[in-house]
């Protein structure tokens, strides 16, 4: 009888945590769209050098290792660093990139349980990395003293919290931002379903940059291949979810609807959510088309597929052996050069503008003078809403395009510019991300709210 229990309430257990429902995401009241500085966080994120000119590059440094035991860097092998730096308007001069001039902010955040008692985090949910870190009390005194704005966690309150020994993290980008710390186990709770021994990634150290975000951390949805926990990487909550049986054997997927404040009048009042482990079929019926899947290839962590054509206007631009990932990490769209520049020909006024470091078009562009763009997804072309071509305000009378250049990447970046239009799978059970082409009834070309 006694084995009949433990079975039954290891059942009961299960059952309760696949109680999945929708994870509404919160539009970040403190999110400031700025095109340029959104255009520096994928420069720092993805270490790529911009092939437009622009007061934003990639410069290399000297830098001494310093002499063995000691703390100071002077002495030692001198190498070469690749750094992020900004051209002076003034004196071009080349300076470091402060935390003013990088974006952030994520402009989606949701909210998660973390501990027992469940402490409640507002996370970016990122499928362009794989760390799941939080600010935590581990942090300086100072750091969240000057941060009074964050949810921090403190691992002293959850029961269930468990250090796990020897195993550090660390996120650093090539303007030497860094964000570092310890790793413990504990129980997550997103959006219904429960995540046993979790492994969560402790803050306690954070340079100005990362500081300056709102988020309270990150959950990442790549691949675990590129986590950054040492001395070996850990899951991913999706891959303990599935190795848990969390969600169901029929649905190892999460899947991703990023709306905006312009949908507010059309039906789904412009309701932005994930979900965990099954798919909204209301989303999908109201569509009226199938998802359309393709094989991805997650050999870099990433949920990269075949993007082999873009069109615009109709007109079809091969781009053979193309690659792009899904990004609901990244605000913009980032596509090659040639792809960029048949773009913004097909709108009157628009130019590339050395100063904002992107295309720019006119504010008043009509909505029937602006390009049908969609790219392909596998075999399927998608397209971008028109009222997502305008990313932010530019220079007086302009604004900051929502699609621009990968520079030196071999791949595209297909960020919310572009998931804003589908309704997203990522089926991580049989490897392929699906997409299905989000209707809308009207274009909303309004200026956003300052």
């Amino acid at each position: 009888m006694s084995v009949l229990k433990s079975l039954k309430s290891k059942l009961c257990r299960k059952s309760s945590t696949m109680a999945a429902t929708k994870i509404k995401l919160i539009t970040n009241p403190h999110y400031q769209k700025s095109g340029p500085k959104s255009y520096v966080h994928l420069m720092r994120k993805y270490g790529f050098h911009p092939t437009k000119e622009g007061p934003y590059f990639v410069g290399t440094t000297m830098q001494q290792t310093g002499r063995q035991y000691t703390d100071k860097p002077i002495g030692g092998r001198v190498h070469a660093r690749q750094v992020l730096q900004k051209k002076s308007a003034d004196t071009g001069q080349a300076g470091e990139v402060g935390a003013d001039d990088v974006q952030n902010d994520s402009m989606y955040l949701a909210q998660i349980g973390i501990g027992t008692p469940a402490q409640t985090l507002s996370l970016d949910f990122d499928t362009g990395s794989a760390d799941l870190w939080v600010w935590s009390t581990k942090l300086p005194s100072a750091t969240l003293s000057q941060n009074t704005n964050h949810t921090v966690f403190d691992p002293s309150k959850s029961s269930s919290f468990k250090n796990k020994d020897g195993s550090t993290w660390k996120i650093s980008y090539g303007d030497g931002s860094s964000a570092s710390g310890t790793v413990g186990n504990d129980n997550v709770n997103i959006g219904g379903v429960v995540v046993q021994g979790q492994a969560i990634e402790l803050a306690d150290t954070m340079s100005a940059q990362f500081a300056s975000g709102a988020g309270d951390g990150l959950l990442g949805l790549a691949f675990g291949n590129i986590n950054t926990v040492k001395p070996t990487a850990v899951k991913t909550p999706v891959e303990n979810m599935i190795s848990q049986a969390d969600i169901p054997k029929t649905a190892e997927l999460f899947t991703a609807k990023l709306g905006s404040w312009r949908d507010a009048d059309e039906p789904d009042k412009g309701e932005s959510f994930y979900t965990f482990g099954f798919i909204d079929q209301a989303t999908v019926k109201y569509s009226g088309e199938d998802i359309s899947y393709t094989p991805i290839d997650n050999s870099q962590g990433f949920w990269m597929f075949d993007s082999a054509s873009a069109t615009v206007n109709g007109k079809s631009i091969a781009r053979s052996g193309n690659k792009a990932i899904a990004d609901t990490g990244t605000t913009l769209a980032l596509v090659d050069d040639s792809t960029c520049k048949a773009i913004y020909d097909a709108i009157d006024g628009a130019y590339y503008d050395n100063d904002s470091q992107g295309y720019i078009y006119p504010t008043n562009t009509a909505a029937d003078k602006l390009p049908v763009v969609s790219f392909a997804v596998g075999d399927k072309q998608f397209v971008v809403q028109k009222e997502d071509l305008g990313f932010a305000t530019a220079k007086s009378g302009y604004v900051y395009g929502g699609i621009q250049s990968r520079g030196s990447m071999d791949m595209d970046i297909l960020g919310d510019t572009f998931l804003k239009g589908i309704y997203a799978v990522f089926d991580v059970g049989n490897m392929r991300f699906g997409a299905v082409q989000r209707k809308e009834l009207h274009q909303n070309l309004s200026a956003p709210p300052q």
